[in-house]
C-alpha cells in the first residue's frame, strides 16, 4: 500500500502542541519583551540606555524611523512564534511563512554566533579598543540585555521552526545527496550557485581582510573603531558567505554525496538569510545619513554590503528551485 506525498503547500494533520513547543513559544515572546521594550522608550523620548553625546541623539527623527521599523522587525517574531504553534499555522502558504522565517534566521544567526565569540574574547582580555576621543554609542549593559535576548530569540524560533518544517515538508529533504533524482537539480541551480561563487569574491575577500586587521577600504572612523569585537564580527560576516556558497555549490552540484540532504540545505538556508539580510541592512544603515563624514560607508564597503546581499539572494534562489521541483514530483506521486 503507497501513501501519497503532500505538495509543498498542502497542510498537514494538525499536530498536537506538546509541552516543548508551549515552553519554545513562550521563550520566544518573552526573550522579546526587552528590546520591544527599550525600543518604545527610546520611541517616545527617553534616553534609557544611550548615554549622552552618542551619535543616536543627533537625529531624533531618524532614530524614531529606524526603530519604528526595529519594532515591527522583532515583533515578526512574536507573530512567527504563534504561526508555528497553533493549527491554523499549518495552513499558511508556504512561501507567506518560509519568507519571514528566513529573514528572522538571516538577521540572529549572526549575533547567535557573533556575540558569544566576543565575550569569550573579552574574558581573555580582548574586546573593541574604541577611539577615547569618541563618545560610546550605548551603554553596555544595552548589549548585554539585547543581545542575549536575540539569541534566546534564534534559539526558540529556530527549534519551533525546524520542528514545524519537520511535520509539514520533512519528506522534501529525504535522502543522502546521491539519492537526489534527476532533474531535481539542473543547470539552472549550477548557474545560479556559480554566479554566487564569483560574486562572493571580493565581499569574502574584503571582510578576511578586516577581520584580520587590515583597513584597505574602510572608513575613517571605522577604522580608528577597530577591536576584538570588530575583528570577530567580519570573522561571521566571513563565515556566513562560506556556508551560503558552500551550500549552494554542495545542492546544485550534488557534492558531498554522503551527506543527508539537509545538511546542504541547512548550510544554503542559514547562511543565504545571513548574508543577504545584514548585506541588506548594512546598504540600508549606509543611506541613513550619517553626520559624521569619517563614519560613512567608503565605495568599496557599500559594494562589499551589497554584493553580500546578491549572493545570498542566489543561493536563495538554488533553494527555492530545489523545493519548487521537489515539491511537484511530490505532487505527482514521485
Amino acid at each position: 500500500m503507497t501513501q501519497s506525498i503532500a505538495p509543498l503547500t498542502a497542510p498537514r494533520p494538525a499536530v498536537p502542541l506538546s509541552r516543548p513547543r508551549r515552553v519554545l513559544r513562550a521563550v520566544a515572546v518573552l526573550s522579546c519583551v526587552p528590546y520591544l521594550g527599550l525600543k518604545a522608550a527610546w520611541i517616545a523620548g527617553s534616553h534609557v540606555g544611550i548615554p549622552e553625546g552618542s551619535g543616536l541623539l543627533d537625529d531624533r527623527v531618524g532614530m524614531a524611523v529606524i526603530n519604528g521599523l526595529s519594532v515591527l522587525l522583532d515583533s515578526a517574531v512574536i507573530v512567527l512564534a504563534l504561526v508555528l504553534t497553533r493549527p491554523w499555522g499549518l495552513r499558511v502558504p508556504a512561501w507567506l511563512l518560509a519568507f519571514p522565517v528566513w529573514v528572522a534566521t538571516g538577521l540572529l544567526a549572526p549575533i547567535m554566533a557573533g556575540f558569544p565569540a566576543q565575550l569569550v574574547l573579552k574574558a581573555f582580555g580582548g574586546g573593541s579598543a574604541p577611539d577615547q576621543d569618541r563618545e560610546p554609542f550605548l551603554h553596555e549593559w544595552v548589549f548585554t540585555v539585547v543581545y542575549t535576548g536575540f539569541i534566546l530569540q534564534g534559539a526558540a524560533l529556530g527549534a519551533l521552526f525546524v520542528l514545524y518544517a519537520r511535520d509539514r515538508w520533512g519528506h522534501l529533504w529525504r535522502g543522502r545527496v546521491w539519492e537526489l533524482p534527476t532533474g531535481v537539480v539542473g543547470p539552472a541551480h549550477r548557474a545560479l550557485a556559480v554566479a554566487a561563487a564569483v560574486l562572493a569574491l571580493l565581499p569574502l575577500t574584503l571582510h578576511v581582510l578586516w577581520a584580520c586587521g587590515g583597513t584597505a577600504g574602510l572608513s575613517e572612523g571605522r577604522a580608528a573603531d577597530r577591536g576584538g569585537d570588530i575583528y570577530v564580527l567580519e570573522a561571521v560576516y566571513a563565515l556566513f558567505l562560506v556556508a551560503a556558497v558552500a551550500g549552494g555549490f554542495l545542492l546544485a552540484f550534488r557534492r558531498g554525496r554522503a551527506l543527508p540532504v539537509a545538511v546542504p540545505l541547512g548550510l544554503a538556508w542559514v547562511g543565504s538569510g545571513a548574508v543577504a539580510c545584514w548585506g541588506g541592512w548594512l546598504s540600508l544603515a549606509s543611506l541613513g545619513g550619517v553626520q559624521d563624514i569619517a563614519d560613512r560607508p567608503t565605495p568599496l564597503m557599500s559594494l562589499a554590503y551589497a554584493g553580500q546581499m546578491l549572493v545570498g539572494f542566489l543561493v536563495a534562489a538554488v533553494g527555492v528551485y530545489y523545493f519548487a521541483e521537489r515539491s511537484a514530483r511530490a505532487a505527482r506521486g514521485g
